[in-house]
């Protein structure tokens, strides 16, 4: 129903940047807002940013100042800027998408694949 297309992981050094990028396709009606999540190695996954169609963003403590999120409604795509770098940023980034299908009366959320970021010297 909902495809996901996620790029930008990578390996990088300590204090580096990436830029994690997701577009989503498919049975949409509607968008409601796109966002990001991480999950370590024997951690949960935890919220790292979200944007609302609006515009509105919401970030967790740990990247206030470091990640920016950002997005493109008419390409339904989000980014997310990810500056100074830490090693404990290694983890597998996963875009969210609360998305009302197609045919569909609610919205949900649906999840894509995650692109693996590792920050190492």
């Amino acid at each position: 129903q909902v495809q996901f297309v996620e790029s930008g992981g990578g390996l990088v050094q300590p204090g580096g940047s990436l830029r994690l990028s997701c577009e989503v396709s498919g049975s949409i009606f509607n968008i409601y807002s796109m966002g990001w999540y991480r999950q370590a190695p024997g951690k949960q996954r935890e919220m790292v940013a979200d944007i609302t169609s609006g515009g509105i963003t919401n970030y967790s403590n740990f990247v206030k100042g470091r990640f920016t999120i950002s997005g493109d409604n008419a390409k339904k795509t989000v980014y997310l800027q990810m500056n100074s770098l830490e090693p404990e940023d290694t983890a597998v980034y996963l875009c969210k998408a609360y998305v009302r299908p197609l045919g569909g009366t609610f919205p949900m959320n649906y999840w894509g694949q995650g692109t693996q970021v590792t920050v190492s010297s």
